[in-house]
């Protein structure tokens, strides 16, 4: 296991005797494959201090198995996680889906075309690749393929992004020219899909903790052709929601940190799940920067998602949030045709969306959209993606005949 290689050659847990194994499993995959370590406490603290040699260890480690890419090294042997399609999004700022599907198909690839139902993703094989049948920018490729080294993706005109991953910023669906906030942005796949869709115009503000990961981003928003937005290294519940240069945030992605648990590689660390203590520890967190960015005072939309399966960071954190602002917000019922809903924890979670790796052939997620509610919109109306939130219509002034 990977993991424990890690922990044995950087001789963490020798080093750190209170530390224990499950927790360290978590930790460590979470500084060095997920999204890094963005809740604060001791424990965060104790493995930056090891962060240097951890990092020396997994490059000796990708030396000693082979491999060049963290993905490689995680990736599971037969029958140890379900095997989903690599998906690729096209980046519409650059090109086009037709060029790229004609771009593969004279490296050799067969285009099947668009997909009809689920059950063609699944037996997809070989040289072949699909249109997905729910988001209209993206190929279907079976499992393993790579394109890291290819030269749409080294260009920026591709992006190697998981489907279920892709959904906060299709569902958000921010109109051109919008101001949006990114609260916990990097590594930049959703940021560089929110300038897609708002075709370079707007503005995006996206923050982030880490200042390599910011580094990271903003190489490769610049590569994807990313025009339109500030990054700031800094903790998006410290960001004052009344500063006048995000006054003109309507939208915004919340993507907190989260357990991780519906990511298939880590079904690696399944024997150090979290432990309650640790599932509410970021579940106090989660409802605490969703309230926080429900106090925009200008936001009309959000969409709140998370990588993990567990009801503690999705279902129960949008209830508490929803209860908490009384009628302010309401949960809109997005892409009705998607088979995954919340779980039947309160009225109204099936309006929330979920995937896995069985039932839609992705990543584990977790996705709502909220909404300000107005006099104008009805309880329970149903949007499907790419529908803008509706606006109040002013009334024409009369003029008073004299």
């Amino acid at each position: 296991p990977v993991l424990e290689a890690l922990l044995d050659g950087a001789a963490l847990l020798r080093a750190e005797r209170r530390l224990p194994l499950p927790l360290a499993k978590v930790l460590v995959y979470d500084l060095l494959f997920g999204k890094g370590l963005k809740c604060g406490g001791r424990w965060k603290a104790l493995v930056r201090r090891h962060r240097a040699r951890l990092e020396a260890e997994l490059a000796r480690l990708k030396v000693r198995r082979g491999v060049s890419r963290n993905e490689e090294l995680l990736a599971p042997g037969p029958g140890a996680a379900p095997c989903v399609p690599r998906y690729v999004r096209v980046n519409t700022l650059k090109t086009r889906v037709d060029d790229v599907v004609d771009f593969f198909k004279r490296q050799g690839y067969s285009f099947l075309g668009k997909a009809g139902s689920m059950e063609e993703l699944r037996t997809l094989s070989g040289k072949k690749f699909l249109l997905d049948l729910h988001l209209p920018e993206l190929l279907v490729f079976p499992p393993q393929t790579d394109f890291h080294d290819n030269r749409l993706y080294t260009s920026g005109h591709i992006i190697l992004q998981d489907k279920a991953s892709c959904l906060p910023a299709f569902l958000l669906s921010p109109v051109a020219s919008s101001h949006v906030i990114d609260a916990c942005a990097a590594p930049g796949n959703k940021t560089s899909h929110l300038a897609a869709i708002l075709k370079n115009k707007g503005q995006i503000f996206a923050f982030d903790l880490d200042a390599k990961r910011l580094a990271t981003m903003n190489t490769m928003l610049t590569r994807a052709g990313v025009t339109s937005f500030k990054l700031a290294q800094q903790d998006f519940l410290t960001v004052d929601p009344h500063d006048p240069k995000y006054s003109k945030v309507t939208y915004i992605l919340l993507d907190p940190s989260c357990s991780g648990s519906g990511m298939v590689n880590r079904l690696l660390v399944e024997e150090a799940a979290p432990s309650a203590e640790r599932l509410q520890a970021l579940a106090g967190f989660q409802r605490r920067v969703l309230s926080h960015a429900l106090s925009f005072p200008a936001v009309q939309r959000l969409a709140y998602s998370t990588c993990s399966v567990h009801r503690e960071e999705n279902e129960d954190v949008v209830q508490a949030v929803l209860q908490e602002q009384g009628s302010a917000f309401r949960l809109v019922n997005v892409f009705p045709s998607w088979p995954c809903r919340g779980l039947a924890t309160f009225p109204g979670a099936e309006c929330c969306l979920r995937a896995s790796p069985a039932d839609t052939l992705t990543q584990g997620f977790f996705v709502a959209v909220l909404e300000r509610s107005e006099e104008s919109l009805k309880q329970g109306e149903e949007m499907e993606p790419g529908a803008a939130p509706p606006k109040k219509r002013r009334r024409k002034k009369q003029r008073v005949k004299t």
